[in-house]
């Protein structure tokens, strides 16, 4: 059986290092456009805000590495033509074209960085961050830059702009929503990351768009709502990505709103073709209906599945819930579920409290504020989680990932058992206190 793999991201370096794992025997071709695998796109900003040392650092693994599994990676192609009914796949290097047959196909295409469509965007000085040679390209321009515009509030935005106020750069963060990491956080959330951003001296602009960038050959300045003008040696474009469906196209499978359409065994509509990863629909977890989740834990968790799905072995991939988590500074924020807004746009009537508690006993040192915000459907069912603070967000998050998916109300969680000692938690649990507060609320 040869499986070729398009892609040398998450998804699918994954899906060969796990098929490997369950068969010693098949062939496993990987084509990537890039000339590095096997590294972590998240980790960029933090190379770029000096905390990692080196963009070498975050290469986990070679192609030569993977050769030695008998996996066949090969690096700066283009694969130009996918015909499912003969089964190839043609790519084109800097000096050749080739076709090659499968048995099975894998699309672990990823996504492209979305351009916004406004004037002065092919300026020099305009960047965009999809890999590490693009990082390379910026901690480069950082050398001879004084200010920096970061478009586009997400994840990735915030932690560029604050890696590159860490190198001593006047930056601007702008977002034309009204808050910042509108998927993930409710606004009253949100506003307390404006405020530890704003106070660390990084220049917010929400609500306003960027309208066009201004210079001479290079970027000089960005026009925001087509009035106010603010100089930029460097504009980064963190405006999100699209999912790549050009190769899905060709071989047939079924587009969904987003990206290509698969089911729970990473099946396409189209036979022997498989597809992971920031190109696939998946399917939310409270309310069934088709989403994206572009996220690297999610391609990891694909790709496990297919490499069963390809061998045969019983596999399904289970709903999301896009749990997230970040670190901007000292200052940890995490989501999981829906946020209030976005249960009102489902028409779920939620039941939300905010609470603020503490990361530790209040007697022990270095105790630290946390924020928690809890949002519940009419019946009590918890559908979402917001914390911020200075330390121990993730397993709290994780934990209320758990929660959500066991279907648990806030009745079930404030009876349960947690561990507790002073330096690590309060002795009722910070989400105890949480889920305690808005149980209140019903009868």
């Amino acid at each position: 059986m040869k499986v070729v793999i398009v892609g040398g991201g998450a998804g699918g370096i994954s899906t060969a290092s796990n098929l490997r794992k369950m068969d010693k025997n098949c062939e496993i071709v990987v084509l990537t456009r890039d000339d590095k695998v096997a590294y972590s796109p998240c980790a960029i900003p933090y190379v770029l805000s000096g905390t990692i040392k080196s963009f070498d650092d975050i290469v986990m693994r070679t192609p030569e590495d993977y050769k030695k599994k008998d996996i066949d990676i090969i690096t700066e192609v283009e694969v130009t033509a996918v015909d499912s009914g003969k089964k190839t796949v043609t790519y084109e290097s800097k000096s050749k074209s080739k076709t090659i047959k499968y048995d099975k196909l894998v699309l672990a295409t990823g996504g492209n960085p979305f351009v916004p469509p406004m004037e002065g965007v092919d300026l020099e000085g305009v960047y965009q961050i999809r890999n590490i040679d693009d990082g390379i390209k910026v901690q480069e321009a950082i050398k001879d830059a004084k200010s920096a515009i970061v478009t586009g509030a997400g994840l990735i935005g915030i932690e560029i702009a604050f890696a590159l106020m860490k190198q001593g750069l006047n930056v601007t963060l702008s977002e034309m929503m009204p808050q910042i990491v509108p998927r993930s956080l409710d606004k009253d959330m949100s506003d307390i990351l404006v405020k530890y951003l704003e106070m660390e001296g990084i220049n917010v602009v929400l609500g306003k768009p960027i309208t066009k960038l201004i210079g001479d050959k290079k970027v000089e300045k960005a026009c925001f709502d087509d009035e106010e003008l603010i100089d930029a040696d460097m504009v980064i474009l963190a405006t999100g990505v699209r999912a790549e469906l050009d190769l899905a196209r060709m071989a047939g499978c079924e587009i969904g709103r987003w990206a290509i359409l698969v089911n729970d065994r990473m099946e396409t509509s189209v036979e022997d073709i498989y597809a992971v990863g920031d190109c696939v629909e998946s399917k939310d977890l409270i309310l069934g209906f088709n989403t994206i989740s572009q996220l690297g834990t999610t391609a990891v968790r694909e790709s496990k599945t297919l490499a069963r799905t390809i061998c045969n072995k019983k596999s399904k991939f289970n709903p999301v819930l896009n749990s997230m988590v970040s670190k901007v500074g000292k200052l940890e924020f995490g989501a999981v579920g829906y946020t209030t807004s976005f249960a009102q746009q489902n028409r779920i009537r939620p039941v939300v409290q905010k609470v603020e508690a503490l990361t530790r006993a209040r007697y022990y040192p270095n105790a630290k504020p946390m924020d928690i915000k809890i949002i519940c459907d009419g019946n009590g069912t918890i559908i979402g989680c917001q914390i911020i603070a200075e330390e121990r967000v993730a397993e709290r998050i994780d934990t209320m990932t758990l929660a959500i998916t066991e279907g648990l109300t806030c009745f079930d969680l404030s009876n349960m058992e947690f561990a507790y000692a002073p330096p690590v938690s309060m002795v009722t649990d910070p989400l105890i206190l949480a889920v305690e507060e808005v149980s209140k609320k019903f009868n």
